[in-house]
């Protein structure tokens, strides 16, 4: 069985590992992105399941990249959790977020959480 992307959209690194090392502990295979702009371009060419998603970015910010995905239909499929230390931020975009994870988010939280969204 193949197994789903999930891809990480994340500037910190060790935050990145660690949502990478769940997902795939969860079933995903990962890949991780740490720059906006490289983000919008990578999403031109792929479709993933799963996308996790900073709101505070270099180059494009989160929110921006969110409204790009929403206004494409070919990521309709894609579950889009939002991920942000900010609460503010996290009501801004919650209504266009699958779902809002405020940092810091557990390895297991995360585990969990992948565990449930390679079954869907």
């Amino acid at each position: 069985m193949n197994k789903s992307l999930a891809l990480i959209i994340e500037d910190e690194n060790d935050l990145a590992t660690i949502f990478s090392e769940a997902l795939k502990a969860g079933g995903f295979n990962t890949e991780i992105i740490g720059d906006g702009a490289e983000a919008l371009k990578r999403l031109k060419d792929i479709v993933p399941k799963v996308l996790i998603l900073d709101l505070h970015l270099p180059q494009v910010s989160g929110k921006e990249i969110l409204a790009t995905i929403r206004a494409d239909d070919r990521f309709d499929n894609t579950q889009v959790l939002v991920t942000t230390a900010d609460s503010h931020m996290a009501e801004m975009v919650e209504d266009d977020a699958d779902l809002v994870l405020l940092k810091p988010v557990s390895f297991m939280q995360l585990q969990v959480l992948a565990k449930r969204l390679a079954q869907k």
